[in-house]
């Protein structure tokens, strides 16, 4: 069923009114966002979301409602590994907590793009050319695959391929300069760190769209659906950041469960190809999704219960243009 165009043009439109509150008013200087203002603004969107689905419940039937929370649930628990990143690439670069809301909203203003266009592209090769499905839900496994294999790894940035881009092609202060991305020295522009740090985490944004875009197509290729439930986990991305990022590293099992839920969603992509569009339904696909996300963070937090968090601890994983960073053997090791 296609999605009349004043639902398109309202839901845009209620968008960038969003967005607009949250730049103009709710955020207009530059500050730290506590944690408790981040629960909320995080549930104010969660509660968003799901009014938008019971609207869709009402609006355009049963399917279409089940179809947008479950592509809703799978986008927001995906979502965890950016914050996984985003964690790391602060930290990293120490990056003052006051300028973080600002690098993140010009950050998902870029996501908001580059995912709209990676959506329609999916959608128009899934109508088009039905056996992409099976090169999607390969995609999806192999992705989950290698998230599993590099979960305990810890990433080398300092050689991060979009690092070395931009060093290369700009002049880099060695200090933040306020919230600017760029400042004039002598009549010259140079980029400020708090731009590198943009620029990694739209990469890695990127990167990360490629993988949940065809998980969310395998639950359902009305690209309204696809659309809207892609907008909304991204939309609350910030809030949760800054609720999740004091207890990301207890998320211990997290990462693995993240990994699991992309290779189920790869198989449910090539097995409904094969079998028909409902052989594994997607209320299955739901189930499963709840099941490894919630179990994982339940397990994760009773494992590091009681235990101090580690001085400088930094989540370990995949960060996108980042190889593994090698260990070294320390001297007097011997096979």
């Amino acid at each position: 069923m296609d999605s009349a165009i004043w639902l398109w043009v309202g839901f845009n439109l209620f968008v960038v009114a969003l967005l607009a509150f949250d730049l103009g008013i709710l955020h207009r200087k530059e500050r730290e966002i506590k944690v408790n203002e981040a629960l909320w603004l995080s549930l104010f969107y969660i509660v968003l979301a799901l009014l938008f689905g019971a609207g869709l419940f009402w609006l355009r039937g049963t399917q279409d409602g089940v179809d947008f929370l479950t592509g809703y649930f799978i986008e927001k628990s995906l979502s965890v590994d950016n914050i996984f990143v985003i964690v790391l690439i602060f930290t990293y670069f120490s990056v003052p907590a006051q300028y973080q809301h600002r690098v993140l909203f010009w950050g998902i203003l870029g996501a908001l793009f580059m995912r709209g266009v990676l959506i329609f592209a999916g959608v128009q090769l899934i109508h088009q050319f039905a056996w992409m499905a099976l090169i999607f839900g390969g995609f999806l496994i192999v992705t989950g695959v290698k998230m599993l294999i590099v979960a305990d790894q810890k990433p080398d940035l300092e050689n991060n391929i979009v690092m070395k881009a931009v060093r290369r092609r700009f002049r880099l202060t060695e200090g933040f300069h306020g919230k600017h991305f760029f400042v004039r020295r002598d009549g010259l522009l140079y980029a400020t760190p708090l731009f590198l740090v943009l620029m990694m985490i739209e990469f890695t944004d990127l990167v990360f769209a490629v993988d949940s875009i065809p998980a969310i197509i395998a639950i359902t290729t009305d690209p309204f659906i696809v659309y809207t439930s892609n907008v909304f986990a991204i939309l609350g991305l910030r809030a949760l950041y800054f609720a999740l990022a004091g207890i990301v590293p207890r998320f211990i099992y997290l990462k693995y469960a993240l990994s699991l839920v992309l290779v189920v969603i790869g198989f449910k992509m090539i097995a409904n190809y094969f079998y028909g569009g409902k052989f594994v339904p997607t209320e299955l696909a739901l189930l499963i999704t709840v099941v490894l996300i919630g179990g994982s963070i339940v397990l994760s937090l009773i494992r590091t219960r009681g235990i101090p968090p580690e001085p400088q601890a930094l989540p370990t994983g995949w960060v996108p243009g980042s190889p593994a960073k090698r260990t070294l053997e320390k001297p007097g090791d011997t096979d």
